[in-house]
């Protein structure tokens, strides 16, 4: 299980106290480090059967700086991932990628019941 943060975002912190808690096993990513790359979020956006609007961090400050909430109706699907793929903190955290799931952010309840009740 992959599972991407940005270390310092206390949203991460719980979810990764939450895996640890669990003994669930993952290999960490710093998105800042290694931001995923345009193919990967095309994946994990296709598997994950949500919007891509989903994917964007709409609280983080480079998602106001460029005034996406405004932008992004107008913006194709190949256009928002290039936007993603260019920035690590826009993408919204923490990412979960496992063989079957993929979590965008942490809610305890989904992840319970994706990670736990196999």
């Amino acid at each position: 299980m992959l599972f991407i943060e940005y270390p310092s975002c206390s949203t991460c912190q719980k979810a990764k106290k939450w895996l640890n808690a669990h003994e669930i096993a993952f290999i960490d990513r710093h998105i800042a480090e290694e931001n995923p790359t345009a193919e990967e979020l095309r994946e994990w956006i296709g598997r994950s059967g949500l919007e891509i609007r989903k994917f964007f961090n709409t609280s983080g400050m480079k998602y106001r700086e460029l005034g996406l909430k405004d932008r992004l109706a107008d913006m194709s699907d190949e256009e928002k991932i290039g936007l993603l793929a260019q920035d690590g903190m826009l993408v919204k955290r923490p990412l979960v990628v496992t063989e079957d799931r993929i979590l965008v952010g942490f809610k305890e309840k989904e992840w319970e019941e994706a990670l736990l009740k196999n």
